[in-house]
């Protein structure tokens, strides 16, 4: 984590929801991490997500987010880890950082854009890999915490795509070959 700053305490409620509030900027690694990490932020990956589902004209990927963010919540009170240490000093942000919601919701914004605009994939998928790899080395959460993010965010995508393909909202399933039920 060769960005990160000094050990601190977990966010508020405040600092979750508003967008760069109280961020750090210093040292440069970890305010090139905040900025490249800003999509995935609670209010930031809300709005991108329902953009996209007004494109596609169908609420399932707000419907992905909304169940994929509570489990996340759920997860983060309901489980415990041991406790980290860096220098001796107790990392109490780390206790219950797992899974990352920046890597889970940045995961499911680049699925849903990329579903309502497939030719921008491959620079959605770059963008994702900056962010995962930023959220380490600025400290934000360990490998573990960003596994744990992309691993919901696989599992609230495919179940989203499996649900549109399905045939149960009404309408034709969508072409096989299309990976993310592109049109």
């Amino acid at each position: 984590m060769p960005f990160a700053r000094p050990p601190g305490s977990p966010p508020t409620l405040a600092e979750s929801v508003v967008p760069l509030l109280h961020a750090s900027f210093h040292p440069a690694g970890a305010g090139v991490a905040q900025i490249v990490t800003l999509p995935g932020q609670v209010v930031v990956s809300f709005l991108l997500v329902a953009t996209a589902a007004w494109k596609l004209r169908r609420a399932t990927w707000i419907a992905a987010w909304l169940a994929a963010v509570g489990v996340e919540l759920v997860f983060r009170h309901a489980m415990s880890r041991p406790a980290l240490y860096r220098d001796g000093v107790h990392l109490v942000a780390f206790d219950t950082s797992w899974p990352s919601g920046h890597a889970l919701r940045s995961a499911i914004v680049v699925a849903a854009l990329a579903t309502a605009w497939p030719r921008l994939r491959i620079l959605l998928g770059i963008w994702l890999l900056a962010a995962v790899v930023l959220l380490e080395l600025a400290g934000f959460h360990t490998p573990s915490d960003v596994a744990g993010g992309l691993l919901l965010a696989t599992v609230a995508g495919a179940g989203t795509v499996a649900f549109e393909r399905s045939g149960l909202l009404g309408r034709r399933p969508a072409r096989p070959g299309g990976a993310l039920g592109e049109r």
